[in-house]
């Protein structure tokens, strides 16, 4: 090589590549909630989720009992993947879900995770090396399998020491950033613990400290956050108005308050919400897409409060209705399955679009 390309290449390096991985950092303000607990008989032996019972209602026993879907063309979903019943071990649908979800200009994909030895922990290695050739990061969407803080120190352990090492395990400043799903469940005085500086089973200072994420749920989960010891709060839940966290119009509240305890706040938006297949009863909660405007509106909402980062609900939860993953249009001789129109990635341009703006103002 000679001395003019010697050149060309030390300019390169210094003025492209901070340039390139000062862009990656920038999209790992966005994050994409991800469930990687599908499965089909030819990969798996039989279908898990795409056979999803049909849940009964609380309270009301009219709805209890009613079985479930049986998988192939009847699937426990109002909208019918363009992938048909893939299998969440199947490394050539991950990899086709990377490409998908690099192409949405989200830089952090967070897998729903149930602990060690469960389906979804079976090919969280390959979803890390999957990611790391798309330059993606994955971050973890911890699941209320544990019964107590004891439980859930030991499955962290676990995770933090068997995957915090690979160049695809996502952290902020040097932590990981977990996710904790219906924190709620467990006291805030258990909880300050084990996330409390001086807490008589704390992580601080440890091997397991994190950036700890709980969900807000309800309005009076204010006094949660202010002594549980976490480091934040997410809304999670795309149905808007569903419950205080995910009602948009208390953003503000949720982002002063974060403001005033120095926290870090989540807002999570969504395409739409359409579960009657699995929840009969729950159409009060149905989101209609309205053609994107329902994404736009909910995705302006947490951009006009400048959050850190906004989190996505979600790439494939398709029994909520929540996914951005392509739908195909598709009818059986009983049921007719929503889509979106003749793109069926329209969803996924649509988050590129989003995304831009939202990384445009940080």
């Amino acid at each position: 090589m000679n001395y003019y390309n010697r050149f060309l290449l030390i300019i390169t390096l210094i003025f492209f590549f901070p340039h390139v991985a000062a862009q990656n950092k920038n999209k790992e303000k966005v994050q994409i909630f991800y469930y990687g607990w599908y499965g089909n008989p030819t990969t798996d032996g039989i279908y898990y989720h795409w056979n999803h019972e049909i849940l009964p209602h609380w309270k009301d026993p009219k709805w209890n009992n009613l079985g479930h879907y049986k998988g192939g063309d009847d699937i426990g979903a109002n909208f019918y993947p363009e992938l048909g019943n893939y299998s969440s071990n199947d490394t050539e649908i991950i990899e086709k879900h990377m490409k998908m979800i690099k192409a949405s200009g989200v830089g952090v994909v967070v897998i729903s995770w149930l602990g060690k030895d469960s389906f979804t922990d079976k090919s969280t290695k390959k979803y890390l090396d999957i990611a790391d050739r798309f330059d993606l990061k994955i971050a973890f969407h911890i699941e209320p399998f544990y019964k107590n803080i004891t439980e859930f120190k030991e499955q962290i352990s676990y995770l933090i020491k068997t995957y915090s090492s690979h160049h695809a395990f996502y952290k902020k400043e040097g932590k990981p950033l977990l996710y904790v799903y219906d924190s709620y469940k467990i006291p805030k005085e258990e909880w300050s613990k084990l996330l409390s500086k001086n807490g008589s089973e704390t992580v601080r200072n440890t091997n397991l400290d994190a950036l700890y994420i709980g969900l807000w749920v309800e309005k009076n989960d204010a006094a949660f956050f202010e002594s549980s010891g976490f480091d934040g709060f997410y809304t999670y839940f795309a149905s808007e108005g569903f419950v205080f966290g995910s009602t948009v119009s208390n953003w503000k509240f949720l982002a002063d308050f974060a403001k005033d305890h120095h926290l870090i706040f989540i807002p999570c938006v969504g395409p739409g919400y359409s579960d009657t297949r699995i929840r009969p009863w729950n159409e009060a909660n149905f989101k209609s897409r309205n053609g994107g405007k329902y994404y736009e509106n909910m995705f302006d909402a947490a951009v006009k409060v400048h959050p850190d980062f906004i989190g996505i609900t979600s790439f494939n939860e398709w029994h909520e209705g929540t996914q951005i993953e392509p739908a195909i249009p598709k009818r059986t001789r009983t049921f007719k399955y929503e889509d979106y129109g003749k793109d069926s990635w329209f969803y996924i341009k649509e988050t590129k679009r989003l995304t831009d703006k939202f990384l445009k103002e940080k």
